[in-house]
């Protein structure tokens, strides 16, 4: 799934235009981006959170000549699902068509 394919769908979700579904799009991205950079963790409930981790610094190769290189230190971003999600994943179709909606089993 792409950007402009999660646009269509926030579009077609109510009676926005095109560029309402972009506007959205783009301020849910630039809301967890502006938050990773602060340092800040982003928990979506029934979704996941986003956070920053620290990578230390460390010498790696040049793939194509062997050459040893510093790696500086970095912080990139990681995504934890939650379990929710994970489960819902992970469900197979068949299990799936035997759960009752009205009665889901007991956890």
């Amino acid at each position: 799934m792409t950007k402009a394919d999660l646009v269509d769908k926030v579009t077609d979700l109510g009676d926005l235009t095109r560029r309402d579904g972009e506007i959205i799009v783009e301020t849910l991205f630039e809301g967890v981006v502006s938050a990773l950079k602060a340092d800040d963790k982003v928990e979506i409930r029934g979704f996941g959170s986003f956070r920053t981790r620290q990578r230390n610094s460390r010498i790696g190769r040049n793939p194509k000549t062997g050459e040893r290189v510093d790696v500086p230190a970095k912080r990139v971003p990681f995504f934890k699902p939650s379990k929710e999600l994970r489960d819902l994943v992970n469900t197979t179709k068949a299990a799936t068509d035997a759960i009752d909606p009205h009665h889901p089993p007991a956890m």
